[in-house]
């Protein structure tokens, strides 16, 4: 298929650079800082997108939406990851929480959690990965046992939890039934953070604090309405959600302009770079776009309404591998002054190389390790041989 986007995406994309210019400060390296104020930036700049009927560009109208495509979606989501993703921890509900919400939800929890989520009101939290269930999630420990003043009991832990800290709610995965595969009996809860029994506890990490979480479950109380779709068929809306959650971070986007910025920092001394440098800046820029081109084929079948599970994993696959290989090109470019130790950030990239280093190191564990998303693609060529 032709993947230019046409004239309207690319005005949709200069506004949104416009948009950014004007309201986000120099240096603006995202809300995971030391300094909350990068926080409250976000915050103000999702309401603003929310009123510009941005922040939810492809949702329906009725929904709070902006009524737009999903390509229209995606050049959004691309600005957003270029420029150390003003959104914050929106992204997360935009993404996926709301369209898993949108096809399984009842109207009553459509009404109730998508126009907050468009609105920019709320932050959602995922509580899918435990000690002993990270990339094998079907695995998963926490329980959810009948209540017998209705609803259900869930007790268990949660870790890796981002923004657990911050969010109001969780989506959370828990096993209500023991029977047959392990990813049958699995159910998807929709539970307010202020729940009595909840205890969230930050994990030191080099991404910055409010991150990464650990989230502890005590008979924590959820009524029957907080179900998400079946119960015991949790597994079908965990890998829908998996579907938008692999194309929904477009580092790509932030690697291609990082690379570019990398270029017009070093001026001059650009040319003095080993030829070797060079020639792997400009590899690595060649996989940035193959990792868009991957992510484009995804959002093409999502148009379509035919996401396939090898396909997301693919373009998973690509656009982590970039990350960490842009990553290594943009250190060794900048040596020294990639680091930014409060005296040395460059005056053009303000601590971007070092930040993008940072999260590099742990892309290809995020949603699901490379490993699995492996497995899945030889699985899907293996099942296809076999027909």
């Amino acid at each position: 298929m032709d993947y230019d986007l046409g004239e309207q995406a690319e005005g949709l994309r200069l506004r949104l650079r416009r948009l950014i210019e004007e309201h986000l400060p120099e240096g603006f390296l995202g809300a995971f800082t030391d300094d909350p104020e990068d926080l409250a930036i976000t915050q103000r700049f999702c309401k603003l997108l929310a009123t510009e009927g941005l922040l939810a560009k492809a949702w329906p109208a009725e929904y709070g939406g902006g009524g737009g495509s999903v390509w229209e979606q995606t050049v959004v989501r691309e600005e957003m990851w270029a420029h150390h993703e003003p959104r914050g921890p929106q992204y997360m509900g935009i993404n996926w929480v709301g369209p898993a919400i949108m096809r399984f939800g009842t109207p009553e929890q459509q009404a109730l959690h998508l126009p907050a989520i468009a609105a920019g009101d709320v932050i959602w939290c995922q509580g899918f990965s435990e000690p002993d269930a990270g990339s094998d999630l079907a695995s998963l420990a926490t329980r959810a046992t009948p209540d017998p003043a209705g609803g259900w009991r869930i007790t268990g832990q949660k870790v890796w939890t981002s923004y657990a800290l911050m969010a109001q709610w969780c989506i959370l995965a828990a096993r209500t039934a023991v029977k047959g595969a392990k990813h049958e009996g699995i159910t998807m809860f929709l539970v307010p953070m202020e729940s009595q029994g909840i205890t969230v506890r930050p994990i030191p990490n080099l991404l910055g604090p409010h991150h990464l979480n650990e989230l502890f479950l005590d008979e924590v109380s959820v009524g029957p309405d907080d179900v998400l779709g079946q119960v015991d068929h949790g597994w079908t809306v965990i890998r829908e959600a998996l579907k938008f959650e692999r194309i929904g971070i477009a580092r790509y986007a932030r690697c291609d302009r990082l690379l570019v910025l990398l270029r017009d920092a070093l001026g001059g001394r650009w040319a003095e770079l080993p030829e070797a440098l060079r020639a792997r800046w400009t590899r690595a820029r060649v996989h940035a776009r193959a990792a868009m081109v991957l992510a484009y084929r995804v959002v093409d079948a999502q148009a379509k309404g035919i996401v396939d599970d090898a396909d997301a994993s693919v373009a998973r696959v690509a656009a982590t591998l970039c990350d960490q290989e842009v990553a290594e090109v943009l250190l060794e470019a900048l040596a020294a002054q990639a680091v930014d130790d409060g005296q040395t950030r460059h005056p053009v990239l303000h601590g971007a190389v070092e930040d993008h280093w940072r999260y590099a190191q742990a892309a290809t564990v995020a949603s699901g390790t490379i490993e699995i998303q492996r497995m899945l693609v030889a699985r899907a060529a293996l099942a296809g041989e076999a027909r």
